[in-house]
């Protein structure tokens, strides 16, 4: 039987769902931007697609600079007041919007459907670890802030579109609550509506939101270096983050930056295949589009084939496709490992990539099919990209050194320990990295001296919250560390002369170290 959309699930369906919630901030041809403490219709929209099949969606009203810095100076004004309410009104504001994002999560998580292609389950998870994530530091915020005093100007965020929702809109709360006025720029390649919809909802509740579009080099001037910010928050890409860094060079100015890493995945003196082969069909969550992937695995060559044979158990079973898709109107959504990835120009880049990295040399161990995938009839399917992996990519290629941000894998074979460690430290620096080793002793030994900020034992890493701290090592990560208390830390004022842990000239941490059990260690420098 042929696929078919699930009903009430088609964009035009969201998208009039969110004028009915949020009329002020979606009109009929348009979302909208915020600034002001108003809705305003302005910026130059032009259409958008949906990277699921091609659907003409609302795209992002680009500001130009001179609007952007009187946006800017809007939040400023906005942020002398808020920094003086109350916390016990702050949080009672913050908790109102976190109730209005819960009655509304099924809308957001279908536009992430829609915008970014996640899959349905793993867009809901997304709306969830927000609304969970927030509740935590309103529980636990009296004590973050004892002693300390919101900054001096808002924060303004500049984040990537993979997780609109459980990293930037998690964070706008938690800076919000924590007494700061919040400024967020709409990531460039997707989103754009869900967020859209949970800062309509939480500027419901009086929370002092600005939301604007535009190109990062438009708008920069104003959300990096505008002169009353009082911090800086970036996740993207190396690129892009150099050049907030070097916006940032000259000014006493509070910034996190988190960029990507070549994360890893070591095998060394290991037998647990089974369990290996379990948690390698767990890496291909959402395409691996996100910044806690594992794209490269190293491998010690003379374990080489029980390897291989986990691997290949593991990406046969990746099932991907149409994230709506169902064989009939009464079946749940389908429970897929991811859609496609963000647009077509990407699924060709790292298609692209693979083929010349196969002229090159590198040996293609497998490449999966888009006939694999669960599609609609004629959909299409420019934007998806069946798994591959390659076994030792050249040293020309970007495969070899850069974090390919799609399911494309690649596997290096190495024989002395001095190779395992230069093969997981090719790209100078990586949020977290994990060793598969028996003995516990051996695996930490080597951890050490692995360049990621969280290293796993016979597990994989995540980004983690809450009590857990968060940055990385090398070019991953520059500025502030953040997560639990560190995250209000970054975003407040202590004593004077407080030094904030991160990635700061003269402050190193060592690698966070987990064991099969999960318990978290760390230890300064």
């Amino acid at each position: 039987m042929p696929l078919a959309l699930k009903p009430a699930t088609a964009w035009s369906d969201a998208y009039d769902r969110c004028l009915a919630v949020a009329p002020e901030a979606f009109h009929d041809d348009r979302v909208l931007n915020r600034w002001g403490g108003a809705w305003r219709r302005d910026g130059r929209p032009a259409p958008d697609f949906s990277p699921v099949d091609g659907t003409v969606l609302a795209g992002p009203p680009r500001l130009d600079r001179s609007t952007a810095f009187r946006a800017v100076r809007a939040s400023v004004d906005e942020h002398r007041q808020w920094r003086h309410v109350p916390l016990k009104e702050r949080a009672a504001r913050v908790t109102a919007a976190l109730d209005a994002i819960s009655a509304h999560r099924d809308l957001l998580a279908l536009l992430l459907v829609w915008e970014i292609g996640k899959p349905w389950k793993t867009a809901c998870a997304d709306v969830d670890r927000c609304v969970e994530g927030v509740r935590w530091y309103v529980a636990e915020i009296e004590g973050m802030v004892s002693g300390r005093t919101p900054l001096e100007g808002p924060v303004s965020n500049i984040a990537s579109w993979n997780y609109p929702m459980s990293v930037l809109m998690h964070g706008m709360l938690v800076q919000s609550l924590a007494g700061n006025a919040v400024i967020a720029k709409t990531p460039t390649d997707g989103g754009l509506a869900c967020l859209t919809l949970a800062c309509a909802l939480a500027a419901h509740e009086g929370v002092p939101i600005t939301l604007v579009s535009g190109g990062g080099g438009e708008l920069s001037a104003a959300l990096v270096r505008g002169p009353d910010l009082g911090c800086v928050s970036f996740v993207g890409g190396r690129g892009s983050g150099a050049q907030v860094a070097t916006s940032l060079a000259d000014l006493d100015r509070r910034h996190v930056l988190e960029q990507e890493g070549l994360n890893c995945w070591g095998v060394w003196e290991y037998g647990g295949w089974e369990r290996l082969s379990a948690q390698i069909r767990r890496t291909f969550d959402y395409g691996k589009q996100r910044c806690t992937a594992y794209p490269r695995f190293v491998v010690q060559r003379s374990l080489f084939h029980d390897f291989l044979d986990a691997y290949l158990s593991a990406v046969r079973s990746v099932r991907f496709g149409h994230p709506l898709a169902v064989e009939s109107p009464d079946d749940p959504l389908p429970e897929l490992d991811f859609g496609p990835l963000i647009n077509a120009t990407k699924a060709k880049e790292l298609s692209d990539q693979v083929d010349e990295a196969i002229a090159r040399g590198g040996v293609p161990l497998y490449r999966g099919s888009l006939d694999d995938g669960r599609f609609l009839p004629g959909q299409d399917t420019s934007a998806y990209l069946a798994p591959v992996a390659l076994l030792t990519p050249p040293g020309s290629s970007p495969l070899f050194h850069a974090e390919p941000f799609g399911p494309v894998d690649t596997v290096v074979p190495v024989d002395t320990e001095a190779e395992f460690l230069a093969a997981m430290n090719a790209s100078n620096g990586a949020l977290v990295a994990t060793i598969s080793c028996d003995q516990e002793e051996t695996a930490r030994r080597l951890a050490a001296e692995v360049r990621a900020f969280k290293v796993g034992i016979n597990g994989p890493r995540s980004r983690g919250d809450r009590e857990e701290l968060f940055g990385g090592l090398g070019a991953s990560w520059r500025g502030a560390f953040v997560g639990g208390e560190l995250l209000v830390r970054a975003v407040t004022r202590g004593p004077e002369g407080e030094r904030l842990p991160g990635n700061f000239p003269g402050y190193t941490l060592l690698p966070a170290l987990s064991g099969p059990d999960g318990r978290l260690e760390q230890a300064d420098r």
